[in-house]
């Protein structure tokens, strides 16, 4: 593994809330695209890998790097989207605590991609 690719690996969290769901997710019905768009993203990520390693101009990496950046970007906008209409209503619908949890969860994601 390159240093590139070690960097942009990143561990999944792990939600509290993961056991309180049916097993279906927001994002289940679109599951095949939001596979294929990571597996392309996988793809470029590997391809910058190459260009460090052959020591492509500095410029090229860049923006490719940005590429990568606006790709895993719009993945997590699309996540975002279906966890809101699917697993935020549901328990803003169902209410009580769980409705508040989701919302919280949902606030702190939107604030984790904000900062990054």
């Amino acid at each position: 593994m390159t240093a590139v690719q070690a960097n942009v690996e990143v561990a999944a969290p792990q939600s509290a809330h993961q056991g309180a769901h049916d097993g279906a997710h927001g994002y289940s019905y679109r599951k095949d695209d939001y596979r294929k768009r990571l597996r392309r993203i996988e793809g470029q990520v590997k391809g910058i890998a190459r260009m460090v390693e052959g020591d492509t101009y500095c410029i090229d990496i860049l923006t490719q790097v940005s590429a990568v950046n606006k790709a895993l970007e719009a993945v997590a906008l699309g996540l975002l989207e279906e966890h809101m209409n699917h697993c935020v209503v549901e328990a803003a619908r169902l209410g009580g605590r769980e409705g508040d949890v989701k919302l919280r969860e949902a606030a702190d994601a939107i604030a984790r991609l904000v900062r990054s």
